[in-house]
């Protein structure tokens, strides 16, 4: 409560008695301290944005939890003392509005208004001294903002009440009914009051945007129990463990960092990376990622990511660039406020002119209120929290999901996606293919066929290289050191094993090696094809020694995910580098709307570019290194995460859990920011379109109708509150 109270021990607050608690820095030192909606300004310390007035908020991630709290407290001290004094002030400005009680009976008018003066003077200059020094800021710098309107119109309001009570025989008589001067003492308070009150709410909103990344954090584990040479075990921090070390990760424990498991086996739940609730069996050699839980086994891990290299903290940090980044649409608002400031000043200036020259008596008082009003409701605080808000809240519930965006355009470009196209292997399937059929040539052997395939493959990463090495591995099958190993993209490898020289890869990747096919074998492979597997010809010494089938299953996901995409009125189409007969196999399976089959890497972003020069807004969906140009060249490039880091900084977002499920999600969450953004966006203009003529008087000679600079400060505070409950309103959405 008092958090001025430091001590080097324990004890309790010698001015509230409580415990005193453990101050733990949650900003590190060097930490960049930026503005969520102009993320160009940038500093090594906490402070407020000169463009804007917000506060300034650590960036990459970093949490300033104690800062946030600091200033609620602060705001809130200052804003429940300020209702104290104004209260009074109000009921004596107000007090003949009672029925049957005229205040002036009990307290006289020249010892009221110094009580009013008194009492709202450290309401405006100390509860709401932050405005004024904010606005000075403002203009400056030149970069008038929300609290320049609020300084000027509180700053007039105060100032000629203050000068009418210290110094009243400088007014004319018109000004003076009564023998007083009309003073707006209590405009003055209640508008800061209410101001204060709309920051508070602004601030404890603000904090529970940084939840998501919060929760993230939260889910790493503290220690683990490192392995050493000797067999034994010991407690470290997370923060002291080096890629290489053996960890040991016991039931009902979190997993401390991403490697591999090298003994034992277990079922982890995932469910805080992927959003998925169903376990993953895992065993030897299976990959694992901190901060999972480990359910029913106990394993030994070897630790192959730690720090800012777990998948944990490059979440974190994506996220919190996100956050920050601005969407196009932001422009709109950024340019409506860059005038919108000096019009209103100006409108105010002529509202206070036409009210003087042509108001009734006391029109000098009019024009002051009616001035006052107009800068007060007009605050563009409504329109500079519309976009950043929803951006913020959107990602963050995007990334609890196991989406995971890459800055705010991705967002807004992902909207309007009119065609995914995606890849096969690891996308709409498991990314596991296998081994399921072997045929070799003239009775060769197929333990020696399938043995040379391994040898080469053992030094390729192709997806179906690993299959084809996993199969041998399955049957035991021993296999030869390779040499002179080469490699062609979208054609296949090949190299010396023992005294042959092995060529393997597609089949028109033979024939122009020409290697002829005999047609049995041709026939064989056409069937396979057929039945969705992928055929891979092997060749030795010239000559063709066989094929190998090997197929992908279809992720259980995929079925329900292109459903899904079709109801959004997305058309799929498939990209493989894949034969077309396999995939049109699993095209019809699936009822995807288009193939592309027996594609080289760069025929993707050929690909893409030409159904964007048709007019299609194109996602592409891809895991592995040949995606990455694609990816980028898209509108949006959605990488899986269980696909390669290159392919990952390429895209605009990422799905933690790879699968075309997640993409129908991305769409639905983009969607619904867009539209909550637009929402937003509306409510500040339509606000500020209704406020402005009625603050400036227009409802006055029809209707005899004005609008109190009060009334006008509370308005504008529920613009800004309604926006960001709107936004809010995003962290419930089902994905």
């Amino acid at each position: 409560m008092h958090p001025e109270v430091v001590s080097d021990g324990p004890g309790d607050c010698p001015k509230c008695g409580m415990a005193l608690e453990p101050v733990t820095p949650i900003v590190p030192r060097g930490t960049i301290f930026t503005c969520p909606m102009h993320p160009e300004i940038e500093q090594d310390q906490p402070g407020d944005c000169p463009i804007c007035g917000m506060a300034l908020e650590p960036k990459g991630g970093a949490s300033d939890q104690e800062g946030e709290q600091r200033e609620i407290r602060s705001l809130s001290r200052k804003f429940w003392i300020a209702l104290v004094l104004t209260v009074p002030v109000f009921v004596l400005a107000m007090g003949m509005l009672i029925p049957g009680v005229n205040i002036h009976d009990l307290i006289p008018r020249n010892v009221s208004q110094w009580i009013e003066f008194a009492l709202s003077t450290p309401v405006v200059l100390w509860a709401g001294g932050i405005f004024f020094l904010k606005g000075w800021r403002s203009i400056v710098s030149r970069n008038l903002n929300m609290f320049t309107l609020i300084s000027v119109g509180v700053g007039a309001a105060y100032l000629y009440s203050a000068i009418a009570v210290v110094f009243p025989w400088i007014f004319p008589e018109s000004l003076r009914p009564g023998g007083h001067v009309a003073l707006y003492f209590e405009a003055a308070a209640v508008i800061t009051v209410l101001v204060l009150l709309g920051q508070l709410l602004e601030a404890k909103a603000r904090s529970r945007t940084g939840q998501a990344i919060q929760s993230l954090l939260g889910l790493a584990a503290r220690t683990a129990h490192r392995v050493k040479e000797d067999g034994g075990e010991e407690d470290i921090p997370v923060e002291e463990i080096e890629k290489g070390d053996r960890l040991r990760v016991r039931p009902g424990e979190k997993v401390p960092v991403d490697g591999v498991i090298v003994e034992g086996r277990s079922s982890l739940d995932e469910s805080m990376i992927t959003g998925e609730p169903m376990p993953v069996e895992k065993s030897a050699e299976d990959a694992v990622v901190g901060a999972t839980l480990n359910q029913t086994g106990a394993f030994v891990m070897r630790a192959e990511k730690v720090g800012s290299d777990t998948l944990l903290s490059q979440i974190v940090h994506m996220v919190a660039e996100a956050q920050r980044s601005r969407a196009p649409i932001q422009k709109l608002a950024d340019t409506v406020a860059g005038w919108f400031v000096p019009a209103v000043i100006g409108i105010a200036i002529l509202t206070f002119l036409l009210w003087w020259i042509l108001g009734p008596a006391p029109s000098l008082a009019f024009a002051l209120v009616n001035a006052v009003s107009v800068l007060i409701i007009a605050c563009p605080c409504a329109l500079g929290l519309a976009t950043p808000m929803s951006i913020m809240v959107g990602v963050g519930r995007g990334a609890l999901s196991g989406i995971l965006i890459k800055n705010a355009e991705a967002i807004e470009r992902t909207e309007k996606v009119t065609t995914l196209l995606t890849d096969k292997t690891g996308t709409l399937t498991a990314g596991k293919p296998g081994i399921t059929s072997i045929e070799s040539a003239e009775d060769f052997d197929k333990d020696r066929l399938l043995a040379l395939a391994a040898a080469l493959e053992s030094s390729s990463e192709h997806p179906l290289a690993r299959a084809i090495v996993q199969g041998a591995k399955e049957r035991e099958i021993d296999w030869e050191e390779v040499t002179n190993f080469a490699s062609t993209t979208g054609g296949g490898v090949s190299g010396e094993v023992g005294k042959s020289r092995v060529l393997i890869g597609k089949e028109a990747f033979l024939v122009a090696a020409d290697i002829l096919i005999p047609e049995a074998l041709a026939a064989t492979g056409r069937d396979l094809q057929e039945a969705a597997q992928t055929v891979v010809w092997i060749a030795a010494d010239g000559k063709v020694i066989g094929i190998l089938g090997i197929s992908d299953a279809i992720k259980a996901s995929t079925p329900g995910a292109i459903a899904k995409l079709h109801k959004l009125g997305i058309k799929v189409i498939m990209a493989t580098g894949d034969n077309q007969k396999t995939a049109e196999a699993v095209a019809r399976e699936l009822k995807i709307d288009e193939v592309r089959a027996g594609l080289d890497p760069k025929d993707k972003g050929d690909i893409v570019r030409d159904l964007q020069s048709a007019g299609e807004v194109v996602a592409m969906a891809g895991d592995g290194i040949n995606d990455a140009p694609a990816l980028a060249a898209a509108d949006v490039g959605i990488a899986m995460g269980t696909g390669t880091d290159v392919a990952m900084q390429s895209a605009g977002i990422t799905l933690v859990k790879g699968d075309l499920d997640g993409i129908a999600r991305s769409i639905a969450l983009s969607r619904a920011v867009m539209h909550n953004i637009r929402q937003n966006l509306f409510f500040a203009f339509i606000y500020n379109a209704i406020g402005i003529p009625i603050a400036a008087g227009a409802l006055y000679p029809v209707f005899g109708l004005l609008l109190s600079p009060m009334i006008a400060g509370a308005a504008m505070s529920v613009s800004s509150v309604s926006v960001i409950l709107n936004a809010l309103r995003l962290r419930e959405m089902k994905l």
